[in-house]
Parts: structure tokens; sequence; C-alpha cells
């Protein structure tokens, strides 16, 4: 049977990442479809009707477009985060989800540190700014990305600490990191924090005022992970609170809160253009074919290992 397999990007892969997956799929004997920069739902329900797989990063995999696809078997999502594929959905109609958890972990830590030192530095106007060396840093989740992210500061001379109630402490202070067993311990001691949880029910707007003005003099947010997580009120309360509280953003937040944002706190808030944490050439690289060998290993051999709607 010769499997087909489509690779929808809204966001593309690089040139040499896509020609990579392609490269492995057809190796395989796979029939392979691009679609990027594709403009609407229905494009991409029209393209994946005769799929068997199909490779995504942050495009939508919902209900609608399920029900398009009659002989899809399995979707993965090239990188870590899969909250926009309907995973309850696709099991209930027999495909499974799989995503590649840790290929893009590096680029997103190191997108962590290029925010903070952009803004710390007064986004290089030449006027006196920080150093980071010296500081606490706390990890909200201690996942690939979180254990990247540790790795990098205490290269640069920070104390780390981290809170993840699924990772052990001795694991964390096996890596130098100062474990907390509560959410507001993380808060409380650390001057920087980075958020890297996913977007589930139980942290949805769970990161407001009340954690946040538990932090530090100087105190900065950074979320490389997901707007969700963000409750957006409780975020303008605390710059409307506190002068030296810093906001820095991979995704994001609501038109409306970013207007108020970017119209009061311009100096102290900065989003990127557009979600970069994925957008290196190595990480493009790495997800992408980590996608591709997990589609040949589920068709050829059976593996699962990465199935997240098991």
């Amino acid at each position: 049977m010769t499997y087909s397999v489509l690779l929808a990007t809204e966001k593309p892969f690089s040139a040499a990442a896509r020609q990579q997956v392609v490269g492995i799929l057809e190796q395989a004997g796979y029939a392979v479809t691009v679609l990027e920069r594709y403009a609407s739902k229905a494009e991409l329900s029209s393209a994946i009707a005769g799929a068997h797989a199909v490779i995504v990063r942050s495009d939508i995999i919902d209900a609608e477009v399920l029900a398009a696809a009659k002989e899809l078997k399995l979707v993965v999502r090239a990188g870590a985060g899969y909250d926009t594929v309907d995973t309850a959905r696709a099991k209930a109609l027999g495909v499974a989800v799989m995503n590649t958890p840790g290929q893009n972990a590096n680029a997103v830590a190191e997108l962590v540190f290029g925010m903070l030192l952009y803004v710390l530095r007064g986004r290089f106007d030449g006027k006196t700014g920080r150093e980071l060396r010296g500081g606490s840093l706390g990890l909200h989740a201690f996942g690939a990305v979180g254990r990247a992210v540790a790795t990098i500061a205490q290269g640069f001379g920070m104390k780390v600490h981290a809170f993840d109630p699924f990772v052990e402490p001795s694991a964390l202070e096996a890596l130098g990191v100062t474990p907390v067993t509560q959410v507001e311990q993380l808060y409380e001691r650390s001057q920087y924090v980075s958020l890297h949880i996913p977007a589930t029910p139980e942290t949805r707007g769970s990161i407001g005022k009340a954690l946040l003005e538990r932090m530090p003099a100087g105190a900065t947010l950074i979320n490389t992970a997901r707007k969700e997580v963000i409750d957006e009120a409780g975020l303008l309360e605390t710059f409307a609170a506190r002068a030296d509280f810093r906001y820095l953003s991979d995704v994001a937040p609501s038109a409306a809160t970013l207007a108020e944002l970017e119209a009061k706190y311009a100096q102290r808030f900065y989003c990127t253009p557009a979600k970069m944490g994925a957008q290196t050439e190595e990480a493009n690289v790495n997800a992408g074919l980590a996608a591709a060998r997990q589609i040949v290993g589920f068709f050829e051999r059976g593996e699962r290992r990465f199935i997240v709607n098991a």
C-alpha cells in the first residue's frame, strides 16, 4: 500500500527542512503533498481529504478538518504543544495524534534570553542597562524547554529555581536547579519567571495578579508557552500597580489587551511580531525530520511512543 502524507504548514518550514522531510517520506515509498501558506480552512480540508497522515506546525486540526479527512490515521505536530489539534475528536475517529517533544527546545530557550537581553539593555538604545549574572530565574514547568533554559541561565551565572509537580526534586537538584514545592514560592523567589506550561483546563488563565504581585523588585515575566495561560485582566492590573514589572512574550495577547499594553506600557512590554520560538533552521530540521520518521515508524513498525491521545 502506498501511504499519502500531507505536509500542511500555514507557516512553512525552511526550504532545507522541507526538502529533508519530503525526502525521508519519499524514500519510504510514500506520496507527499505540500500545502504551505494556505489562506482558509477549506484549502486545508480539501488537501487532507485523501491523506493517511499529516504533519503540521501550529495549524488547527479541529473537528471540521478531521471530518474531511476520511483516510486519516495519524496527525503529527512538529513541535511539543498540540492544543491546536482536537485530540479527543481524533481519538473518537481512530486517528492517532503525536508530537515531537524536545526538538524545538533549544530554539525556544535561546529566544527567552534574546528577549531578556534586548529589554534589559534598553532595547540597545546606548543607555545603561542591567546584567543577568546573579539574578534569580524561576522556571514554571521543567520539560525539555525548561531544561534548556536552565542550562543557558547557569551559563549566565543565574540562580535557577523550578516548580513542576511532575518532576522529582532530586532530578532538579542533580541539574543544579533548586526545586520549590509551591507555585507561590517560585514567584516569590524569582526576579525573572519563564513560563513553559501547556494550555490545559487547569492552566488556562492561571497566571495573574495573585502570582505576579508576589515577585520581587524588577519583576519580569517571560512567556514562550501559550497566551491562554495568562489572566489578561490580572496582567493589566499588575502593570498598573507595579512600575517595575515587565512582560516579554512570544505569543500575542488578545487584540484589546495588546492595544492597551502598547499604549500605556510600551517600555515595559515586548512581544515578538510573530511566534518565533521554533523559527530557527535547526529547530525546523529537528522537528520536521522527527515528524517524518515517526510517520514511517508508525506505518512500517507500529511505533506508538509519542501518541498523546491513546
